[in-house]
């Protein structure tokens, strides 16, 4: 099943991102608007430039004392995966296993490299079949 689907298929579209220079304050307020707990990091030239969640903000800002209107949003940018548009479910499938992440940025890679959609996994129940989205909670999930 997941081999006839694209990245474009099993995402949700019209992510909206906080901007680099934004507060985490303003980052937590999108999140409850948009009833999210993860949001893309743009920077000043609208491309994807990371992500920001929930737990980040309560851990290395909260947690640690630190007023989140205080704390730009792009200092928490961290190592980034993102698919590209066009690939396969298998792919998208592979690289959220790889790097156990439970959010995937889709990238329109032909369409001038835009953030499009988000790839969560809600997305995947929806798009995948029983077995695979096991297998997905059993490799990202699964203690090394």
């Amino acid at each position: 099943m997941a081999s006839k689907q694209r990245a474009r298929d099993i995402m949700t579209g019209g992510v909206q991102c906080v901007g680099a220079h934004q507060t985490l304050l303003d980052a937590a307020k999108m999140m409850r608007d948009l009833k999210v707990g993860c949001l893309p990091i743009c920077g000043d030239n609208n491309r994807l430039a990371g992500m920001v969640t929930d737990r980040d903000i309560v851990i290395k800002c909260i947690a640690e004392g630190i007023d989140p209107a205080t704390v730009q949003a792009g200092t928490l940018e961290q190592k980034l995966h993102w698919i590209d548009a066009e690939a396969d479910a298998t792919d998208v499938l592979r690289t959220m296993e790889q790097h156990r992440i439970k959010r995937l940025p889709v990238i329109d890679v032909k369409g001038g490299h835009q953030l499009i959609g988000m790839i969560s996994e809600a997305d995947l129940a929806k798009h995948l079949s029983d077995a695979q989205v096991a297998e997905f909670a059993t490799r990202v999930y699964a203690t090394a």
